[in-house]
Formats: structure tokens, sequence, C-alpha cells
């Protein structure tokens, strides 16, 4: 694969969560000047995941990537344009949520319910094992990720947090 293809399929991951981080934004409420941020921020946090797959980084580790980049840049636009960070970030998170996993667990969890398909597969009951801790921890991967950014710029509002100011204290110990 050359680099026009990698970039072409960064750019491809890129507009499908922008998409998707839009549309929830929409289901979820959010005010309609600040729709494009959830867009960007489900798209950038889902092309970090995307380029560290593609790097071999792991899928539960990229997934943190991601979420982390959401959640720290969701605090940082909120700053910008007085809306709380959840109105944006979680339209943004729902581009990572480990839906084929899940569904997988389901459809393993309902053929074992089977007895003959469980003799004939017997690596269903281990591979339904597999995706549902795939997806538990997928899920409390996304809830850190976001939850670290809040709890690392913990204040009474989104408005009393300035970036240069904490940062430059964390750096002077």
């Amino acid at each position: 694969m050359d680099a026009a293809d990698i970039i072409l399929n960064i750019i491809r991951d890129f507009c499908i969560a922008f998409v998707v981080g839009f549309c929830w934004g929409i289901l979820f409420g959010t005010p309609k000047r600040i729709l494009v941020i959830a867009g960007l921020l489900g798209g950038l946090g889902h092309c970090i995941r995307f380029i560290l797959l593609q790097l071999d980084f792991g899928l539960i580790s990229a997934t943190l990537a991601g979420s982390v980049f959401i959640g720290l840049f969701g605090i940082f636009m909120a700053h910008r344009v007085d809306n709380p960070p959840v109105v944006f970030t979680m339209p943004a998170c729902i581009t990572m949520i480990p839906g084929m996993y899940a569904y997988k667990t389901m459809l393993a969890g309902m053929k074992i319910t089977d007895s003959t398909t469980l003799d004939a597969d017997p690596t269903l009951l281990s591979t339904m094992a597999h995706n549902l801790m795939l997806t538990m921890s997928l899920l409390f991967t996304l809830a850190i990720g976001i939850c670290i950014a809040a709890l690392f710029f913990r204040a009474t509002s989104v408005k009393e947090i300035e970036f240069a100011k904490k940062l430059e204290r964390m750096t002077h110990f």
C-alpha cells in the first residue's frame, strides 16, 4: 500500500466518523452552532484510533488514545464555545462503540442454547467469552478515556479552566 492509499483511507475514516458524530449530535440535541465540533471530535478521535490500529497498537490501546483525545479536546472546546463538554464528547465517542463485538457476543449466546450447534462448534463458548470481554473492555476504555480529561482538569465549571495555567502548574513541580 502506498502513501496515497494510506492518506485516502485516513481521510475516508475521518469523513465517515465525522458524519456519525455530527448525526449523533443531532440526536442528542446538541446546539446547531456546535454540531461541527461533535463531528470534528468524532472524526479526529476515530482517526487517531484508525492510525494506531494501522501501526499495530492494539484495539484497546488505540481506543483509549482516541477517547482520551476526545475528552481532552472536548474540555478545550467547551471552554471556547461556552457549552458543557458532554454535549460534543458523547456523540464523538459513539463512533468507537464496539457494536460488532456486542452483536457477535449476542449471536454466540443465542447459538449456545442449541446443543446440536454447540456440539458442531465447540469453540463457540470461548468465542462468546472473548467477544464479551472485548466489548466490556472497549466500553470501559471509552468511559475512562473521557473521564481522564474531566478528572485531570477538574473544576467547578468549564469556564474556570485555563489550559495554559493548568499546564504550567503541572510542568513545575
